[in-house]
């Protein structure tokens, strides 16, 4: 196991979002993460309305390079100047994960960020950076297996926007946005 970075007593293992699968079981998008030797999957299931983020992030990178317009997160951060150092998933319990961002400014302490974990997954994809996974999820997450019947194993983005075209739009309105 790679140790790319000690923080107190946990190792973080670097990881990058790897593409995107559907859980045919549970009928929800999953986010697979995975290390530079794809020794290690990590599976992170996200709700339909952070599912449509997503959808828009991976297919509309082309888009939002030629649109100049920032987000709200990235003009704040620029306008604090500040950078973002680092994107942690730190802990794993009943199914939920707990992760963070780390704000750098330019003089002073590094900011910890809560976050909720979809929106650390979409920074990754946003700002280039690999997500540093706390080992201690990494034994957890491999006791869920990333090859059962119920997985959808094509990770590609048409797909995952296939799953949106069909998706009930009453759906949506069960999850709060």
């Amino acid at each position: 196991m790679s140790d790319n970075g000690r923080d107190g007593a946990h190792m973080y293992v670097e990881m990058k979002v790897f593409g995107f699968a559907l859980d045919a079981i549970a009928q929800m998008p999953v986010v697979i993460l995975k290390d530079a030797e794809e020794k290690h999957a990590v599976p992170v299931w996200i709700n339909a309305s952070e599912s449509v983020s997503f959808a828009a992030q991976f297919v509309g990178r082309e888009m939002s390079a030629r649109n100049s317009r920032k987000d709200v997160f990235t003009a704040l951060i620029e306008r604090l100047d500040m950078t973002v150092a680092g994107i942690y998933v730190e802990s794993l319990h009943d199914g939920v994960f707990t992760a963070s961002v780390r704000l750098k400014p330019a003089q002073g302490e590094e900011l910890r960020l809560e976050v909720h974990v979809a929106e650390a997954m979409l920074m990754s994809l946003k700002y280039h950076l690999p997500v540093q996974v706390n080992d201690e999820v990494l034994t957890r997450a491999s006791s869920l297996d990333m090859n059962e019947e119920g997985f959808a194993q094509e990770n590609n983005a048409r797909r995952f926007v296939d799953f949106l075209d069909h998706m009930d739009p009453a759906a949506m309105g069960k999850y709060p946005m």
